[in-house]
């Protein structure tokens, strides 16, 4: 595996490569990043992945200079993922002036949900994947479907800028119990562990009981209930249709979107039904 710390670096190995596949990361990698290098690895003639912590999607009080930074785990993971490149810049490598110019996505899908509770979080996610994008140049990307909202984004974003990248929406992996992986499971203490997987069992609840011709409304308040009831502090469980993540109407595709804080870990998860 080639390791480009510097953008001069990153396009020289590049110039090799035409039809590159891409996963960018903030690092601390699990079996959920992982899952997307080997989706990654058959789409191109090369597998490039990130590591790239940004400041830019992080609030003033959220865990910026406290988020794991686990460099040799991460390499050794990634190597035997079989990537073949890593681009690993410095802050100043990616942004050497501060970045001025940024990708504003459009407030009726970046201002809600996530969006609401973390304001301008979508903003720095636009800005530093457009930069990588700049960067790496590849012919496809691949992204979660746990962070559903801001796969939706990136979508609309390659295509209003007429990018020529494919985005691949890749499954959200789960643990045994259902948990959605995340980098942020690593901060759950072993009860709050236990625990956490009543997010997913929620969702499940839900979509069941929309199915079963429940108001949506009433289901909404009645998970949130219970999971404050069992010492979550939730900031939305909600059902909303699939193509714009808006109030549903009868006969839309739907997704059950859910984000809520155990202790001090804030979790988020969805699930299509």
């Amino acid at each position: 595996m080639q390791i480009a710390r510097t953008i001069a670096e990153l396009r020289q190995v590049m110039g090799a490569y035409r039809r590159a596949a891409f996963v960018p990361t903030m690092g601390n990698l699990h079996e959920g990043h992982l899952a997307l290098v080997a989706q990654a690895k058959p789409l191109g003639d090369a597998t490039v992945a990130s590591i790239f912590v940004n400041r830019l999607q992080f609030l003033p009080h959220e865990d910026f200079d406290s988020y794991p930074r686990t460099w040799d785990s991460d390499c050794a993971k990634l190597e035997a993922a079989g990537c073949d490149v890593l681009f690993a810049p410095t802050e100043k490598g990616l942004y050497p002036q501060p970045q001025t110019y940024k990708v504003h996505p459009p407030g009726e899908l970046a201002d809600i949900l996530e969006g609401h509770f973390r304001p301008g979080f979508f903003v720095g996610v636009s800005t530093v994947v457009m930069k990588l994008f700049a960067c790496v140049q590849p012919r496809f990307a691949v992204f979660g479907k746990k962070d559903y909202q801001q796969l939706m984004i990136i979508q609309g974003m390659v295509r209003q800028f007429e990018l020529p990248i494919d985005i691949i929406a890749s499954e959200t992996r789960r643990a045994p119990d259902g948990l959605a992986l995340s980098s942020r499971n690593g901060y759950l203490s072993a009860a709050q562990r236990q625990e956490a997987v009543q997010l997913s069992t929620t969702l499940k609840h839900m979509a069941e009981q929309v199915r079963a011709g429940e108001a949506i409304a009433g289901v909404e308040t009645k998970a949130m209930d219970s999971l404050r009831a069992r010492g979550w502090q939730p900031d939305y469980l909600t059902v909303r249709r699939r193509s714009d993540l808006q109030a549903p109407a009868s006969g839309d595709e739907l997704v059950v979107l859910a984000a809520a804080k155990l202790g001090t870990t804030r979790l988020i998860d969805n699930l299509e039904f």
